[in-house]
């Protein structure tokens, strides 16, 4: 029984404007310092980006399934539900600028070069995820899933509901404000005043 191989097409250094992708799964895309603007993405398989840049774009339940994310910035992207577990882990680095990220997933990634800026992370999945080192500010987590996270050396001062159990979590040179702590201290049903 013969396999039939996908043909590779590489793309360097272009800009897509306004442009609803589907993605032809008969060739195999990769794309390298290439800029997306106002564009749609509905599925995303075998696909790699390198140092590319997504502004405006929306990438709602777009299942990176195979896709190799290799420093990519997400510019006030809609990514709802997105689910970026299936992603290549080999050179993994996703950065998040004035983002909607309510329930995107990182399951089991490791992100320590990661970044994430003002954006908005209701409910999303951080389950066994390395967030190690990584950057945020002014993000709010409401609902957000961290279990067996390593958030070692984040600063979470800026931050805002979150909900996160010091027993289930890497907290090492993690730094909080003063006002969080009942986002470290809900499991413990206990009165803070």
């Amino acid at each position: 029984m013969s396999s039939i191989k996908k043909v590779t097409k590489r793309v360097f250094s272009e800009t897509f404007n306004n442009i609803d992708f589907s993605i032809d799964k008969s060739e195999r895309l990769d794309y390298e310092n290439c800029e997306f603007v106002n564009c749609i993405f509905i599925a995303l398989s075998d696909v790699n980006f390198m140092d590319c840049q997504f502004t405006n774009c929306n990438l709602s339940n777009v299942r990176f399934n195979f896709c190799g994310l290799q420093t990519i910035h997400f510019n006030d992207c809609k990514l709802m539900g997105a689910d970026f577990s299936p992603a290549k882990d080999f050179l993994f680095e996703v950065h998040f600028k004035n983002c909607n990220m309510d329930y995107t997933s990182f399951d089991k990634k490791r992100m320590n070069k990661s970044s994430f800026d003002n954006c908005k992370i209701h409910g999303a999945n951080f389950t066994q995820t390395n967030l190690s080192k990584a950057s945020i500010a002014q993000c709010d987590w409401h609902d957000s899933i961290f279990t067996n996270t390593d958030l070692s050396g984040l600063d979470f001062t800026t931050s805002r509901n979150f909900l996160i159990d010091p027993t289930m979590n890497t907290l090492k040179k993690t730094r909080f404000s003063k006002m969080d702590l009942t986002g470290l201290l809900f499991r413990l049903d206990i009165i803070i005043e």
